[in-house]
């Protein structure tokens, strides 16, 4: 199989990023509204270099009866290492810090598309029964006075490289708010705090290629992070830092059963597949 392809790299390497985010005095600009659990606006700057992130403290998680209390910040950290493992570096750099208010997730503020750029249209509702060329259907949606529309994805490899990492890494609230499109036809996901469960929680947006055979390219990705998620290998022992054994455990299952199928996996019908709001 070919090795897996990396996207090039920004001004910065991701090792410098990372040391940025880590080492860097953060200053708080702002709370962001609208987010389940406290998410602040900040700058982070060291050795002359300075960046926006953003950081959620543990202290402003809200509860979950499914996850262990004060544990997202670290799941968000977990999603990072297994993005940057694939090559794909879906998620931005992402790091655990003490910050002005206690440990939490420190992760680099991703802006838009550049000048000149067009934002990418990722998702829209279309009537009829077809999703229509270069769009993959989700499923039907509510969209008031009795009328449904069809919820349809755009047809991307980068989304689908996305649908892979979410399937990996379990997670169960992937919304269209949470895909980013960044300069130079980058595209992240953030918001990686409910994952890595132990019980399937699959929940996402990303339904259009389910049941239909993996690439080529996720393949070999997947069979480099099998390789790399052994026991006493570098990304297993810094993920056991990261989620419970019983999660590890759950995490090399998946990775082994998506590349047993080599397929994309199917909603399991034990819950709703697509996360509310979806948006």
């Amino acid at each position: 199989m070919p090795a897996p392809e990396r996207i090039p790299s920004r001004s910065l390497t991701d090792t410098d990023l990372t040391t940025l985010l880590t080492e860097g005095t953060l200053t708080v600009l702002g709370q962001v509204g609208g987010a389940s659990n406290a998410v602040l606006h900040c700058t982070v700057a060291y050795e002359g270099e300075e960046r926006t992130c953003a950081y959620k403290p543990v202290a402003g998680e809200q509860p979950l009866w499914d996850f262990p209390d004060g544990t997202l910040a670290q799941r968000e950290v977990a999603a990072y290492e297994i993005s940057r493992a694939t090559g794909w570096d879906l998620v931005p750099p992402t790091v655990l810090r003490e910050g002005p208010y206690g440990q939490g997730m420190c992760q680099l503020w991703i802006d838009g598309p550049g000048p000149g750029e067009e934002t990418p249209e990722l998702l829209a509702l279309v009537e009829g029964d077809e999703p229509g060329e270069g769009w993959k259907a989700v499923g039907y949606a509510d969209v008031g006075n009795g009328k449904t529309a069809l919820l349809v994805h755009a047809d991307d490899p980068r989304l689908r490289r996305l649908a892979v990492l979410d399937a990996v890494i379990n997670n169960g609230d992937r919304k269209g708010g949470h895909l980013l499109p960044g300069p130079g036809g980058l595209l992240y996901g953030i918001d990686h705090g409910v994952t890595f469960n132990a019980d399937d929680k699959l929940r996402t947006l990303l339904w259009g290629w389910a049941g239909e055979p993996l690439t080529e390219e996720a393949l070999a990705v997947l069979t480099l992070l099998a390789g790399e998620l052994a026991a006493g290998e570098p990304l297993a022992t810094r993920m056991a830092q990261l989620i419970t054994a019983a999660e590890l455990d759950a995490l090399r299952a998946r990775v082994a059963g998506l590349l047993e199928t080599k397929a994309h996996p199917e909603p399991s019908g034990q819950w709703p597949p697509i996360p509310w709001p979806p948006v």
